[in-house]
Parts: C-alpha cells; sequence; structure tokens
C-alpha cells in the first residue's frame, strides 16, 4: 500500500512538472493572441485605377523557404500548407475546388476555378471524404473516403454511408508539405485617391503541386489543389509564426509576411480581353520578360498618376 502511495505521488509531481515546463525563457504570447488588422475601408468611388493578377511563389527560392519549411510540424511553427490542411480538417476554411468535376467538357473544367464558383458544403455528409480526396497524390486518384493526418501527429477518420471508418490502402500516397512547389496567389492592385496610394489586395491563394502520368510515373506539369478564399483565410494566418532568419524573438506571423510582400513571385496572367495567361502566347524567357514588363507597366502607372 505503501508502495502504491509513493507511486502516485512521483506520478502526480512528474506530472504537475511536465505541465510546468517551459520550452524557452518566456511565454510567446504575440503572435498567439493578435487580432486581426483590417482593411482600410474602400469605397468603389475612391478606385481611380484597377489591375486584378495573377502570380506564383516558387518555393525553390531561397526566399519563399519560410513558407516551405518545416516539412514536419514542430511545437511552435508548421508550414503554410500544414496550417491549412490542419483548419480545414477541422471545418474552419471554406474550401473551393480547382475543378468542376460536374463539367461535361475537360476544356471546361477549370471554368471559374479560381472565382470561388464551386466551394464544399461543409453541412454535407461527405464533407470530410470531399476534402481529404483533395489531398490525395496524383498518382492515386481515388474518390473513396480514407482515414487522414490531420496535420498536428494524429489521425481523423472518415465515414462511409453506413457511419463505418474506412481506411487507406497501404500505397495510398497523400500530399505532404514537401509535395507543394508553389502557391498561386489572385490579387488586385489598385489606386486609392483617397489616401494618395497604390495598393495591393489578395483575394485567393491555391497550393501547387506536380500533376504525374500513373502510368508512366513522368512529370506532366503542374497541378492545383484547391482555393482558399484569402480575406477568410487571414483569420487563422494571423495567429501562427513564420521563421525569422536573424532574430528568434521577432518573428512575425503568416498574415504579416504577406502584407510586407515579403516574398518574391513572377506573374502568369493579367486580367486581358482574351482571359489568356502568359504561357499561352510566349513561352521561355521571352514569358519571363513579359511578366516583368507588366510589373513595370504597375510601376509606371504609379509615378505618372500624378500628372493626370
Amino acid at each position: 500500500m505503501r508502495t502504491l502511495l509513493i507511486g502516485l505521488a512521483v506520478l502526480i509531481a512528474s506530472t504537475a512538472f511536465s505541465q510546468s515546463v517551459l520550452d524557452g525563457v518566456y511565454v510567446k504570447e504575440h503572435i498567439p493572441t493578435k487580432k486581426l488588422i483590417q482593411y482600410t475601408h474602400l469605397r468603389e468611388a475612391d478606385v481611380m485605377w484597377e489591375k486584378r493578377i495573377w502570380r506564383v511563389i516558387d518555393l525553390r527560392e531561397k526566399i519563399n523557404f519560410p513558407l516551405y519549411y518545416p516539412l514536419k510540424p514542430l511545437t511552435d511553427r508548421m508550414s503554410l500548407f500544414d496550417v491549412m490542411r490542419f483548419w480545414m480538417l477541422k471545418g474552419e476554411l471554406t474550401v473551393y475546388q480547382a475543378l468542376n468535376l460536374n463539367a461535361k467538357d475537360l476544356n471546361e473544367a477549370d471554368f471559374g476555378a479560381d472565382q470561388f464558383l464551386f466551394p464544399l458544403n461543409q453541412s454535407s455528409p461527405t464533407y470530410m471524404q470531399e476534402v481529404q480526396n483533395l489531398m490525395l497524390n496524383d498518382v492515386n486518384q481515388s474518390t473513396t473516403a480514407y482515414q487522414v493526418s490531420d496535420g498536428m501527429g494524429g489521425l481523423m477518420d472518415s465515414l462511409d454511408a453506413a457511419g463505418n471508418p474506412v481506411y487507406p490502402p497501404a500505397d495510398t500516397v497523400w500530399v505532404e508539405s514537401k509535395d507543394i512547389i508553389a502557391w498561386e496567389l489572385k490579387e488586385d492592385w489598385f489606386f486609392d485617391k483617397q489616401r494618395s496610394v497604390m495598393d495591393v489586395r489578395i483575394i485567393g491563394i491555391a497550393p501547387l503541386t506536380y500533376a504525374m502520368d500513373p502510368a508512366t510515373k513522368t512529370i506532366t506539369g503542374t497541378r492545383t489543389l484547391f482555393w482558399l478564399y484569402f480575406p477568410e483565410l487571414r483569420y487563422i494566418l494571423q495567429n501562427h509564426f513564420v521563421y525569422n532568419r536573424l532574430n528568434d524573438a521577432q518573428r512575425m506571423s503568416f498574415d504579416d509576411l504577406f502584407w510586407k510582400r515579403m516574398f518574391t513571385s513572377y506573374i502568369k496572367k493579367e486580367s486581358n480581353i482574351y482571359d489568356r495567361r502568359i504561357v499561352d502566347y510566349t513561352a521561355g524567357v521571352d514569358a519571363l520578360l513579359e511578366s516583368e514588363k507588366i510589373k513595370e507597366g504597375m510601376q509606371d502607372f504609379e509615378h505618372d498618376v500624378w500628372d493626370l
């Protein structure tokens, strides 16, 4: 009896001690409790010029590494994809399909994909199944519900029509952080005459992976997994840390990173009468030059606007 009491006392003491351990020298409260900084109110009458831009953030660029790493979630930070996946599976984000699965013509399958026309219904009993299917690797496409990682080291069950959990086959491959090669942004640039500034608002964001031919196992291009509405996503990104190369005491949030434009990217498309991308009429070095030409055009407008 005495031995049992001593054992319980040691267990309680060790539990209390482990709960009081602080992994650091102070409690980091700024980012986890940060409130969202709202955009400045904007009226239609104040916008004298506007241009819609689609751009790609290439994660192979060193300055974009904070969006890609760590490949596995840590106690204090996660990659951008892991943050999204965790809250998507919690049902806290509205997920928009990158393809219209009901389209009769494959050429129309991607029509309106970045216009948020195909949201997944969160009240549907198959919602979790549909979210999980969006994160199946291109090699193993399936419409079956599976058990999937919740991004925090645990598993979340997917249920079939009878309410029974369905588990993946052994060869199922999930899209992970290491598989994300780029992020696509849809944004609006505009000149606000009320404040006399050129400003930008990100409208949507989408992760890109390699598309692979299941038969030949060769890469055929890129694939957009899904779209998220960025103003809604900001409420999540504001409370997740981004690594600071120079000072661990001055880490910012993902929302701060996008607000301060601390990434490098190239333009893939601007609003145009043909609704075509840059690669539809040029390629290679010429495509990069065209991207830079669009950037310079917007900068020139900002400089010349004072003469209008």
